[in-house]
């Protein structure tokens, strides 16, 4: 019976790590083996419109095949739809500030800006890479396969990361995009923990860096602004994790605190 139950718990983790895999590139797999997903009938963002829909779609669908037939937690909760507030998410978007600062004074605004455009690429594709890579990937393994928090973490980091790697390979920036977002992956992954288990802080996050490399053109930005950017983006990251952490931590308290006041 045991022996049972650590193969099943590795199948599941298998197909786990599969749809992170596979989740952004089914209509390549699809074209692949012969079949065509065209886009949706979009003027622009068609195609990876569809991408990332799909990718969603088969996150849920394995969430739902794989979730404990308990139904103590619905499926919602499983993936991170949770409705703490919105005070943590408001502190982890203020957080980000230093960056957007520094990419003003080191970039110009671009000059395709385009809000539609800035819709789609700081909005709903980081939402749907939180849902599958955060939600699916992290979330769900640890509350409903019983993943302890290094695993899960690194597990969705790393597919995050090779995703990434994979859109880029035989680019001279394909390591750093790789690096970047595997430590990015990290980071929102300890935000959402930090949150209840919940998307809204490492979406946040996730947002505000994508809408501030749409809004300012930072190819310019190299030598010394370059080397500053990229370390106030782990400075950001470090003051989130923080102002999170003691915002939990005075949480707790005053549970603890009405708990033996009762």
């Amino acid at each position: 019976m045991r022996e049972h139950h650590r193969l099943l718990a590795a199948g599941k983790a298998v197909l786990v790590l599969l749809v992170l895999m596979a989740a952004l590139s089914v209509r390549d797999i699809g074209a692949a083996v012969g079949i065509r997903i065209p886009g949706l009938p979009l003027s622009s963002f068609g195609g990876s419109s569809m991408d990332n829909l799909l990718a969603v779609l088969l996150a849920v669908l394995a969430a739902l095949a794989l979730r404990p037939r308990d139904g103590r937690i619905r499926l919602a909760g499983l993936l991170g739809l949770g409705a703490p507030g919105w005070r943590a998410p408001c502190l982890v978007l203020l957080s980000t500030a230093p960056f957007w600062i520094s990419s003003a004074i080191s970039g110009r605004i671009s000059a395709d800006l385009d809000l539609r455009a800035l819709l789609f690429t700081a909005l709903l594709f980081p939402l749907a890479e939180e849902l599958v890579f955060r939600g699916f990937g992290f979330i769900f393994p640890r509350r409903a396969l019983g993943w302890s928090v290094l695993p899960a973490c690194l597990v969705q980091a790393f597919c995050f990361g090779a995703i990434h790697w994979l859109g880029l390979r035989g680019s001279d920036e394909a390591i750093t995009v790789f690096c970047m977002t595997f430590l990015g992956g990290i980071v929102f992954a300890m935000l959402d923990a930090l949150n209840g288990y919940t998307l809204w802080c490492g979406l946040a996050f996730h947002c505000s860096l994508n809408a501030a490399w749409s809004v300012f053109d930072l190819s310019g930005a190299s030598g010394g602004w370059g080397w500053i950017n990229n370390l106030l983006r782990f400075a950001c990251a470090i003051v989130a994790v923080l102002v999170l952490w003691r915002t939990k931590a005075k949480r707790e308290a005053v549970q603890m605190g009405r708990a033996e006041a009762a």
